[in-house]
């Protein structure tokens, strides 16, 4: 019975570590396996342990927070180097923008395993680069950039990013198929193929350069009836000489130049004459340029593809610094990273929420004690400045008797 139990507690371990490749939840060891880099030299920020003003659990809410304003930060781990050949790849973390944040990156970055960590920094190359970005009313979303062939290409959809203060959830699940999807707190939010959404292969159809539209061809859907005749009356000019303005008195012909009556609108002025339209007889509609199979196109059922994924990190820019990372997770499976999602996000969200409330509840009595207190002691100014100048006015009266 005891080496029953013992077989399935192994195999139950050895099951959850293939479960993922890497997982941080930032205990209080945690930069003995994270590398800050030195690349910005004075400009590089310092992340500091901290679960923020208000949270869930003040020890397992514990993540990383950027602890400087206007700073570069570059932090980074290893781990044992995969492909995701054939399998899933998922991505997650959360990220809580606590400081209300104005400008800054909230992304993380997978690289291949020869990432020089002390350096790491902007131009660093990276295999994917995911999560949101916010930078003033025109930018909140969320980046999905993948390097294909040394070029980082731009998801072509806008995905919308959390701008809140609270703890988000932010998964990326790339399927084996050649397909994405993007999930906000376990919430899908976008999905689609990779080939469409990004710009990694050629066009598999172009205009056919051989083709030319006819000289003949007439686009022109209406033309001026050829029957129609503008008027003989309507040819009156928009603006005629003033009929009631009379040359001054003093007016000098040689000395004021020759005398002109000022112009008005012509009451008789009609407008600009155009000929009534009609259906073109010859309307062909519009030329439709004929395409071809592109001859640079070739399918790449792989693009999916990593064959060596050793890295991840945090290469931001924060104008205003507070935001918190944590509960890190790279996958291959997505059942385990959404339950992964529900013990650590899906327990904080809701007392996190509770805590905040409650603190603004008590910064809002505290304000409107401190307003009340502000009122009676500007009342009380006022009447003891009132009352001085009422004893000022009774003493020069008096003086003034005298």
């Amino acid at each position: 019975m005891k080496a029953a139990i013992l077989f399935v507690a192994l195999f139950g371990a050895v099951f959850c570590k293939d479960k993922f490749y890497f997982k941080e939840e930032f205990g209080d060891d945690f930069a003995d396996r994270w590398v800050e880099s030195t690349a910005k030299g004075a400009e590089q920020g310092k992340f500091v342990s901290s679960a923020g003003k208000f949270y869930g659990d003040a020890e397992k809410d514990k993540g990383i927070q950027t602890s400087q304003d206007a700073r570069f930060y570059g932090l980074s781990a290893k781990f044992d180097k995969f492909s995701n050949e054939g399998k899933t790849l998922v991505v997650q973390f959360t990220v809580k923008h606590e400081q209300n944040i104005d400008c800054g990156g909230g992304y993380a970055k997978i690289f291949s395993s020869d990432l020089e960590q002390k350096n790491m920094h902007g131009d660093s190359p990276y295999l994917i680069m995911f999560g949101p970005d916010i930078c003033g009313p025109g930018t909140k979303k969320v980046h999905v950039i993948f390097n294909y062939k040394g070029k980082n290409l731009l998801i072509k959809k806008d995905i919308r990013c959390k701008d809140d203060v609270y703890t988000h959830l932010y998964t990326l699940i790339v399927k084996p198929d050649n397909t994405y999807i993007v999930k906000i707190d376990n919430e899908k939010v976008e999905s689609g193929e990779l080939e469409a959404d990004w710009d990694f292969l050629p066009p598999k159809k172009i205009k056919d350069p051989e083709a030319k539209k006819p000289e003949d061809w007439d686009e022109r859907e209406n033309i001026d009836d050829p029957e129609d005749k503008k008027p003989e009356d309507y040819d009156k000019p928009e603006h005629i000489a003033d009929p009631d303005a009379k040359k001054p008195d003093d007016w000098d012909d040689e000395m004021d130049g020759e005398w002109e009556p000022p112009m008005i609108d012509n009451p008789e002025y009609k407008g600009e004459w155009k000929p009534k339209q009609i259906p073109n007889p010859d309307f062909k509609g519009k030329w439709v340029h004929p395409e071809i199979d592109n001859p640079e196109y070739t399918p790449d059922d792989e693009l999916y593809k990593y064959t060596d994924i050793g890295a991840i990190g945090f290469d931001l820019w924060q104008v205003k610094s507070g935001t918190i990372f944590d509960n890190v997770l790279i996958t291959d499976s997505e059942s385990y990273a959404e339950e992964f999602g529900n013990e650590t996000w899906g327990e904080t969200k809701d007392p996190e929420k509770k805590m905040k409330e409650k603190q603004d509840e008590e910064e809002s009595k505290k304000r409107e004690e401190e307003e009340k207190k502000q009122k009676e002691d500007d009342d009380a100014k006022k009447d003891d400045d009132e009352e001085e100048e009422d004893e000022d006015k009774e003493e020069k009266e008096d003086h003034d008797e005298l």
